[in-house]
C-alpha cells in the first residue's frame, strides 16, 4: 500500500456499504410487509447515494491507496461497476415490466454485500502489518 490514510478511507467506505447493504435488506422488506412509502424512500435514498456514493469513493480512495498496484484497483473498480449494473436492473417506474430479470437487482445485492466485505478484509489485513521505517541513506 501506498497510502495508509487512503487505505483508512477504503475500508471506512467498504464497511459503509456492508452495513448499508443490511439497511437496505431490512427497509425493503418492511416496504413489502406494508410499511408505507418511507421503507421505499430510505431503501431508495440508502443505494443511490450512500452505497453506490461509497462504491465511487472506495474506488478513488483505491487509487491514491494503491497506485501502482493496477490488479487491485482494478478489483476495486469491480465494485463500483457492479453496483452501477445493479442500479441499471431496477425496474422504471413507468413500466415495471421483467420482474424476473428485475428480481436480479435483489440478488445482486449479495454480490455487491460480500464484494465490499472482502475489500474490508483485505484493508484490515494490509492496516494490520506494521508500517516500514522509512530507507536511511548510507
Amino acid at each position: 500500500m501506498r497510502n495508509r490514510a487512503a487505505t483508512w478511507v477504503n475500508l471506512f467506505f467498504a464497511s459503509v456499504i456492508v452495513v448499508a447493504v443490511f439497511l437496505q435488506a431490512y427497509f425493503i422488506a418492511s416496504y413489502a410487509m406494508g410499511a408505507g412509502e418511507g421503507a421505499l424512500d430510505a431503501h431508495g435514498f440508502l443505494g443511490g447515494l450512500v452505497i453506490h456514493g461509497s462504491e465511487l469513493i472506495v474506488f478513488l480512495s483505491a487509487l491514491v491507496a494503491f497506485w501502482g498496484m493496477w490488479r487491485w484497483i482494478l478489483v476495486n473498480l469491480g465494485l463500483f461497476v457492479l453496483g452501477t449494473v445493479q442500479i441499471f436492473l431496477l425496474p422504471p417506474d413507468e413500466d415495471p415490466g421483467s420482474p424476473w430479470v428485475h428480481g436480479l437487482h435483489g440478488l445482486l445485492a449479495l454480490f455487491v454485500l460480500t464484494y465490499a466485505a472482502y475489500i474490508a478484509w483485505k484493508d484490515w489485513r494490509l492496516l494490520k502489518t506494521p508500517a516500514l521505517p522509512p530507507a536511511t541513506a548510507v
